[in-house]
């Protein structure tokens, strides 16, 4: 059997992966702070630990994966400054701010459900870990690593490093990161510009506040992760994982408050970061207007793609580069993987129509098999894993035609082998050929342009050419309801 290789922020390098416990695999990724709607980087992140999670659970493992969701938005530029996120967009919908967390949170599970992600073991919020989030405090504020000041508590930075190591996972050491780090003096309590929050006394008009020994108040954002995944996974467990975007500030300081209390003890063995998704070259914004929805991308309606693609598309394109690289998404990358993926997905179709013979010929079953688990056993290598499966595509047009044979049980081994790792490990499904429903959504799309062509016609007072068009879907039995709302219509 070979060895699970995983690269290891913390190390840099990869490293043969052995749990703490026999059998047994304790992880935690960071999930989304429940302001918005999710967006494709968070997604490509929660797609690539789901790689991770589906081979680990197919390894034999029994994995225990904890996913949290940030339902206290923490501030603005994650240094104790600005406003609550949620708040805000409380404020901004003039909703009270648990029906934002509750609003984004069910757009959250819909679109992982979309993409075929597998839920997490357990789900956590922070708002429902406040009690435990307050201890953990306490125990830094006991050990001499935190201060307490005007009802905020902030962890001293500084006085960590002298004792252990700050900066270890980001290669930071902490000389740089005062000299780097603009002076506060006059705007805040900290003692130094470094140290953050893990209390923070609220403002009157802050809405989100309990009470704890300091302060009416809420949470600073790195404490919420340490009191999760020290409660369902235990002082040190196995894999912590999230964006790469997530490694400076908020894992590095996760390590040192899990270290004040853990007397330097290492709280994760493997620290494992996904790369960032770019649009069209430039990284995501929305200010700039280089963003988009996924489900902007699957119903069409955006200004980027000419065409929509549907989340097994996406799943695909993103699975097609390593989870550590940087991975680009235009129109052209998707088209490309669009017709790779049908490709894929027609030739193992044609797998259960194959006749076989009494011998193989052309095609080492065993070696490929070996050569698609060395793929995941490195560092969980995607692309050259899809890579191989290609490679069974050819096969399957040679035995199609004629030019090479299967037999029985070889066929058995490759049909079993092609369902473990095109739709257990990738987590990919078949395009099923052109049902009714789909033809039904092909006759929603045309009807749709056809009342988007009308609506610019009577946008330029072209009545004739609007009253033409509805005229001739009513003869054929769609009829038009025009209202504020917009433009409905009727199957008769």
């Amino acid at each position: 059997m070979q060895d699970l290789k995983i690269y290891n922020s913390l190390s840099g390098k990869k490293e043969v992966f052995k749990s703490i416990q026999k059998k047994f695999v304790g992880i935690y990724v960071c999930g989304p702070t429940v302001y918005n709607n999710v967006h494709l980087g968070n997604c490509r992140t929660f797609i690539s630990f789901d790689i991770i999670y589906r081979y680990l659970l197919h390894m034999g493992y029994k994995v225990r994966y904890v996913r949290n969701i940030t339902d206290v938005g923490h501030l603005e530029d994650d240094l104790e400054n600005g406003e609550d996120r949620i708040i805000k967009k409380a404020r901004t919908e003039k909703i009270e701010p648990m029906e934002v967390v509750q609003l984004y949170t069910v757009d959250f599970h819909k679109v992982l459900n979309l993409f075929n992600i597998l839920p997490p073991n357990i789900e956590p919020t922070a708002t429902g870990h406040i009690i435990e989030q307050i201890e953990i405090i306490k125990s830094i504020l006991k050990k001499g690593y935190a201060y307490e000041i005007n009802g905020s508590v902030y962890f001293d930075v500084s006085k960590f490093d002298n004792s252990y190591k700050y900066g270890k996972l980001s290669k930071r050491n902490i000389e740089d990161l005062i000299s780097n780090t603009r002076s506060l003096e006059g705007q805040s309590d900290k003692k130094n510009p470094q140290d953050f929050a893990l209390w923070k006394k609220a403002e009157p008009q802050h809405i989100m506040r309990w009470k704890s020994p300091w302060s009416d108040g809420f949470p600073g954002w790195h404490i919420e992760c340490t009191a999760m995944s020290r409660k369902y996974l235990g002082e040190k467990f196995d894999i912590h994982g999230g964006g790469l975007d997530l490694k400076f500030p908020h894992h590095e300081c996760e390590i040192a408050q899990s270290e004040a209390i853990n007397d330097g003890k290492e709280s994760v063995k493997y620290w494992i970061h996904s790369n960032m998704l770019t649009l069209n070259g430039k990284k995501m914004s929305k200010s700039t207007g280089n963003s988009i929805l996924p489900e902007e991308i699957f119903n069409g309606k955006n200004s980027l793609f000419k065409k929509a693609f549907s989340p097994e598309i996406i799943r695909f394109f993103i699975l097609q580069a390593h989870y550590r690289s940087i991975l680009d998404i235009s129109e052209d990358a998707l088209l490309a993987s669009e017709k790779g993926f049908k490709k894929l997905s027609e030739a193992i179709s044609k797998l259960s129509e194959i006749k076989t013979n009494k011998e193989t010929t052309g095609f080492d079953i065993n070696k490929w098999i070996s050569k698609c688990y060395s793929a995941l056993n490195d560092d969980f290598n995607s692309p050259i894993l899809i890579a191989n499966l290609f490679d069974v595509v050819k096969y399957i047009n040679l035995l199609n035609s004629g030019h090479e044979t299967i037999n029985n049980n070889d066929l058995k081994l490759l049909s079993d082998k092609i369902k473990i790792f095109f739709h257990e490990i990738l987590g990919l499904n078949l395009i099923k050929s052109k049902d009714k429903n789909e033809k039904n959504h092909q006759i929603e799309e045309l009807i749709n342009l056809i009342i988007n062509l009308r609506n610019k016609a009577r946008l330029d007072n072209d009545f004739d050419t609007s009253d033409q068009i509805r005229d001739s879907l009513l003869k054929l039995g769609v009829k038009l309801k025009d209202s504020i709302e917009g433009t409905q219509y009727k199957i008769d």
